[in-house]
């Protein structure tokens, strides 16, 4: 384990009130390590698909025009992104929406961000746009809403449980004389717990379910639409997805506390039986390939290369392969949208687009 402040501060606190779960070793390191600031790109621990390909977001763009029209194209609207990293989602997202008439002129831009350093890359690149920055959704005014969240969830803490010959037990970070961040078990099973052998691991997310259930609530109440893009699973099951990315490479998740990406995969079933609790349609979840495929993706492709240099051209290709094909981001992430029950289908969700 590398020496660092947070996790001196981690094995301090430790040592003074006993072993922390899983979720507050995972929301305290995640706070410091976004603290850090530009963590995105080639230079960086991980890429988004925003920094891959200026098409994710312009189409996400389109989309949520779309979804704005069908909602009655309100005069003012709350456009809500979470964990937005750079601000390049929400930059290309207005740009390609700019060709509806009226959309960004009735957007009330709303971005979730509690890293300093991050809301100072956002208001740079969306110098041109008037932002209002929040830590959480409880600060964004009431009104009708579409939200945008890419890569957010897998970042929110989540609680783990071993299931042992006798029970299940919930497994708490614990620290040894050497300073090494450890497991141990403590009393507590989930509230739902899948059937499982000794040996298994079971995630949940309460934090998740919170949040999810508090943009479904306000989308029951006032209308709108939220789209969730992440890695995650379609069914829930036990499985240890808890992981460390730094400089693109995977690492231990106790290594370097505060110096790696900390994530862990989405239980899209829990996500949509949250939002069906709330009366919301749930559309989804699809691989992001199709849904991205469904939209035009490979099309708009070829108009951003049609006319550039053949190395240009094939940066552009490249890109969208890696969003789109199975083996690369295509399968893994997964997207699901969540609507007010009065609005139709939205775009990619229809059972007989093409793919």
């Amino acid at each position: 384990m590398t020496d660092n402040a947070t996790a001196a501060e981690l094995a301090r606190r430790i040592r003074q009130s006993g072993p922390i779960s899983i979720a507050d070793y995972m929301s305290a390191v995640t706070e410091a390590y976004y603290a850090r600031g530009d963590v995105f790109g080639v230079a960086g621990d991980f890429i988004t698909a925003p920094e891959i390909s200026q098409t994710f977001g312009e189409l996400i763009g389109l989309w949520c025009a779309v979804v704005w029209r069908a909602m009655g194209a309100p005069a003012a609207f709350r456009l809500v992104e979470c964990g937005p990293g750079r601000g390049t989602l929400m930059k290309d997202l207005l740009r390609a929406a700019a060709r509806v008439p009226d959309f960004n002129a009735g957007a009330d831009i709303h971005l979730i961000e509690r890293s300093a350093a991050l809301k100072t890359l956002q208001r740079e690149t969306l110098k041109d746009y008037g932002v209002t920055w929040h830590e959480d959704m409880s600060a964004v005014a009431e009104g009708p809403i579409i939200l945008v969240a890419n890569e957010f969830l897998d970042a929110l803490p989540i609680r783990q449980f071993e299931k042992t010959a006798a029970d299940w037990m919930e497994r708490y970070v614990d620290v040894n004389e050497a300073g090494e961040f450890n497991i141990v078990l403590k009393s507590g099973a989930p509230e739902l717990a899948p059937v499982a052998d000794a040996g298994a691991i079971f995630e949940t997310s309460p934090t998740t379910t919170q949040f999810i259930s508090h943009i479904s609530a306000r989308i029951a109440r006032q209308g709108g639409a939220a789209l969730l893009i992440d890695y995650g699973h379609t069914a829930t099951a036990a499985g240890e997805t808890l992981q460390a990315v730094k400089k693109h490479r995977p690492c231990r998740v106790f290594d370097t506390p505060g110096a790696a990406d900390l994530t862990a995969h989405v239980d899209f079933a829990a996500v949509a039986d949250t939002a069906r609790a709330s009366g919301l349609t749930v559309h989804g979840p699809l691989a992001q390939g199709t849904w991205l495929s469904r939209l035009g993706i490979k099309l708009r492709g070829l108009q951003l290369a049609g006319g550039k240099p053949p190395d240009v051209a094939k940066t552009i290709e490249s890109g969208i392969r890696r969003l789109t094909e199975p083996d690369a981001m295509g399968e893994l992430f997964k997207v699901i949208a969540l609507t007010h029950p009065t609005l139709a289908t939205p775009d990619g969700f229809q059972q007989d687009a093409p793919s």
